[in-house]
C-alpha cells in the first residue's frame, strides 16, 4: 500500500472515529439505550484498530516517529489524554455532570490531536499565531 493510500485512510479513520466518539457521547447525555446495541461497542474498536495500524505504518513508511518528533510526540501524548478523557465521559465518570465534563475536555483533546497533525506543530494552530 502506497504512503498515499496509508494516509487516505488513516484520515477517514480519524473522521470515524471522532464522528463516532461524539454521537456515543450525545448518546451517553441522552441516556439513549442505544448505547448497548452491540455495534455500538464493536465498530469503534474496529475503526480504532484501523487508525492505529495506519498511524504505525505511516510513521515506518515516513521514518518519522513519536519522542523523535516532536509533533509526534505531541499527537501520542494528546492521543493518550484523549483515550483517558473519553474513557471516563463514556463509562467510568460517576456523575451525568462529571461525564459531560469529560466529554466535552476529550473532544477538546481531539481536536489538539487533530490540529497538531494539520500544522505538524506541537502547539497546534496556536504555532503558528506565535511564528
Amino acid at each position: 500500500m502506497s504512503y498515499l493510500a496509508l494516509k487516505h485512510l488513516h484520515i477517514t479513520a480519524v473522521l470515524l472515529s471522532g464522528t463516532g466518539f461524539f454521537l456515543r457521547g450525545l448518546l451517553m447525555l441522552g441516556d439513549s439505550p442505544l448505547l448497548a446495541r452491540r455495534w455500538l461497542k464493536v465498530v469503534p474498536h474496529v475503526v480504532d484498530t484501523v487508525l492505529l495500524g495506519s498511524a504505525i505504518a505511516m510513521a515506518v513508511m515516513s521514518a518519522q516517529y513519536p519522542f523523535a518528533q516532536a509533533w509526534l510526540t505531541a499527537k501520542f501524548i494528546g492521543l493518550l489524554a484523549y483515550i483517558l478523557l473519553g474513557m471516563v465521559a463514556l463509562k467510568r465518570g460517576r456523575t451525568k455532570a462529571q461525564r459531560a465534563g469529560f466529554f466535552i475536555a476529550a473532544l477538546v483533546a481531539f481536536a489538539y490531536i487533530v490540529a497538531v497533525a494539520l500544522t505538524r506543530d506541537p502547539m497546534g494552530f496556536l504555532g503558528t499565531l506565535f511564528k
